[in-house]
C-alpha cells in the first residue's frame, strides 16, 4: 500500500505504513481488518501500568487518557517486546468525541485497527476495542472488526448520564446488529438497562471493573 510510495532513497515512513503490511482492508476508507480471536482475558491491566509491570498473566487494555498511550503509536517497536510478554491486547481506545472533526475520528479508528493488525502479525492475541461517537461513526466503528467473534467496549463515563447513556446504547445496538458478536467484553459498569437484552439474546457479557471503580471501592472501604 503506502510502502509503494516510499522507495526513493532517504524516504521516511512517517505514516507508519509498516503497521499495515499484509493487511486486508475494509470499506472505502481502507480500515485494516483484524482476525477473529478465540482466547478471552481473565484479567486486564492498563497500558501505562503494563509498561512497568511484571505480572504478565493479563491482557493489556488502553481505557485511559490518550496521552498515556500515544507513545505506542509514535514508537511501536519500542513497546512490542513488552506487549509480547502479556497474554493478549485489546486494541487502543483512541478517543472518538462527538465534537471532534469526523476525519479525526476516522483517523483514530484507523490507528486502532492498524496497531491491532500489526500486533497480530507479531504473534499477539488481539481483541478489537469498538468505540463510536454519534451516528456518523456507527458504520465506521464496525469497519475491520471480525463478525460473530469477540469485541470489547469501554463503558466508563458513558452510561452514568442519561444523554451519554443514550448515545452509548444506540451505538452499541448498531454494533451488535451489524457484528453479531458472540462475546462482549465490557470495561466499566455493565448495567442491565443497557446489556440485559444482549444477555437474553445469548451473547456472553464479561465485565471488568475499571481502575476508577476499584479505587473508589477501596476508598469507601478504608
Amino acid at each position: 500500500m503506502a510502502n509503494e510510495n516510499c522507495t526513493r532513497s532517504g524516504c521516511k515512513d512517517v505514516f507508519h505504513a509498516f503497521l499495515v503490511k499484509n493487511a486486508q482492508f475494509d470499506t472505502d476508507l481502507e480500515i485494516p481488518r483484524i482476525d477473529s480471536e478465540s482466547a478471552l482475558p481473565e484479567r486486564l491491566v492498563s497500558f501505562s501500568k503494563a509498561v512497568m509491570g511484571s505480572d504478565y498473566d493479563q491482557w493489556v487494555h488502553f481505557y485511559e487518557d490518550d496521552a498515556n498511550f500515544e507513545r505506542l503509536w509514535n514508537k511501536p517497536n519500542k513497546y512490542l517486546p513488552i506487549l509480547q510478554k502479556y497474554k493478549g491486547v485489546i486494541t487502543p481506545d483512541f478517543s472518538l468525541y462527538r465534537d471532534m472533526p469526523l476525519v479525526m475520528q476516522q483517523w483514530n479508528t484507523y490507528r486502532n485497527r492498524a496497531i491491532g493488525h500489526w500486533l497480530q502479525e507479531n504473534g499477539i492475541p488481539v481483541i478489537v476495542n469498538v468505540r463510536w461517537g454519534d451516528e456518523r461513526t456507527y458504520d465506521l466503528c464496525c469497519a475491520g472488526v471480525p463478525r460473530k467473534s469477540t469485541i470489547a467496549v469501554g463503558s466508563h463515563g458513558c452510561v452514568k448520564l442519561v444523554r451519554e447513556r443514550e448515545f452509548f446504547k444506540q451505538g452499541l445496538d448498531y454494533t451488535v446488529k451489524k457484528l453479531r458478536p458472540q462475546t462482549i467484553l465490557v470495561y466499566g459498569t455493565a448495567p442491565d438497562a443497557v446489556f440485559d437484552e444482549y444477555r437474553k439474546a445469548g451473547i456472553r457479557i464479561i465485565q471488568f471493573d475499571s481502575d476508577y471503580m476499584v479505587a473508589h471501592r477501596k476508598a469507601v472501604g478504608s
